[in-house]
């Protein structure tokens, strides 16, 4: 861990290309736990609107100086989808958030289920 600087992370595949395959940020629940936030609601996952807010106000500040293909918000959604299989296109019925840019414009559709 650094403070105050920058972590960043490459890989380089076999054809000699560096690229950045996917980067997780999360928060344990313990830690929830320990800030008092409320997180679960009987529903199948742990779920949050302030941190998906949080995250998502994240995922956009972040967008604005390194882009990327896709956001996914929400409990344990580490690789759930990628940017091909959504074509460009937020699904109508979310039980996930996702951050989706549309050329230099990155849309978020919520958890809505």
């Amino acid at each position: 861990m650094t403070e105050f600087g920058h972590l960043r992370g490459q890989v380089r595949l076999p054809t000699g290309q560096l690229v950045v395959d996917w980067l997780d940020f999360y928060v344990p629940v313990g830690a929830l736990n320990q800030a008092g936030l409320a997180y679960w609601d009987g529903r199948p996952f742990f779920r949050s609107e302030v941190m998906d807010e949080w995250l998502a106000a994240i995922g956009a500040e972040t967008f604005k100086s390194a882009s990327f293909s896709l956001g996914v918000i929400g409990f344990e959604v580490s690789g759930c989808t990628d940017a091909s299989t959504l074509a460009g296109k937020l699904p109508q019925t979310r039980d996930i958030g996702y951050l989706l840019p549309q050329g230099d414009v990155l849309h978020y559709g919520a958890a809505n289920t």
